[in-house]
């Protein structure tokens, strides 16, 4: 787990702007989602082509909240990373952002959509699979429809990257006017400066920054 906080200036200028740090003194539960994102083998595995490791650290804390938010009627959502065998849905990344020599195995890595197995699902949980950075992006995933048929309107945003998928979703929920939380101790980036840096971003124009127990003081039960 990330041992880092928002820096007081930035604080200040939330403040400034705003006139109070957080967003929201109530959410409702029976209108909220947890989006646990990319918690899968392919990112979480020791070992694993885009391992990250600190992804491990927060697996006991994303089991313990979605347990919680169960009992309290909240949607637990697993959204999981799979592009085609060769890459082929997303050449703008397989192509561009892969060396020629790393693709092949870039590309399989991210096929599968296995679940880490630490993770603690239940059956009742829902799963969608995304191709892209951001699962509300058009295309990339079935997630807006599925939230739109339950009528939910807050996501509380968990998983790995921190600063890649778990922003970008939680960007473009912000922007499809969604209430967006990011939970700073259940994501996990490749070091403390990119985790700290999508805190900071989040919470000056896309969302809130809470702790997982902060979120959970804030649901009605």
């Amino acid at each position: 787990m990330h041992r880092v906080a928002i820096r007081p200036a930035i604080v200040e200028r939330v403040l400034a702007r705003r006139g109070r740090l957080h967003l929201h003194e109530r959410l409702e539960a029976k209108r909220s989602a947890l989006l646990v994102i990319d918690m899968q083998d392919s990112f979480v595995a020791p070992g694993a082509p885009a391992e990250v490791p600190a992804a491990r650290g927060i697996v006991p804390a994303i089991n313990r909240l979605a347990a919680e938010l169960r009992r309290r009627g909240v949607a637990v959502i697993w959204v999981l990373h799979r592009n085609s065998e060769d890459g082929g849905d997303w050449r703008g990344f397989f192509d561009v952002f892969v060396s020629p020599g790393q693709r092949a195995r870039a590309a399989q890595a991210l096929h599968s959509d296995r679940l880490f197995a630490q993770m603690q699902p239940a059956k009742d949980d829902l799963r969608v699979a995304k191709n892209r950075y951001s699962a509300l992006i058009a295309g990339s995933s079935p997630l807006q429809r599925m939230l739109e048929e339950r009528n939910i309107d807050t996501l509380l945003i968990a998983g790995t990257k921190t600063n890649v998928c778990c922003e970008s979703t939680a960007r473009d929920a912000m922007m499809l006017d969604y209430k967006v939380i990011l939970l700073s101790d259940c994501t996990a980036a490749l070091s403390d400066e990119e985790h700290l840096a999508t805190l900071e971003n989040v919470i000056q124009q896309f969302g809130d920054v809470l702790t997982a127990d902060e979120a959970l003081a804030l649901l009605d039960t």
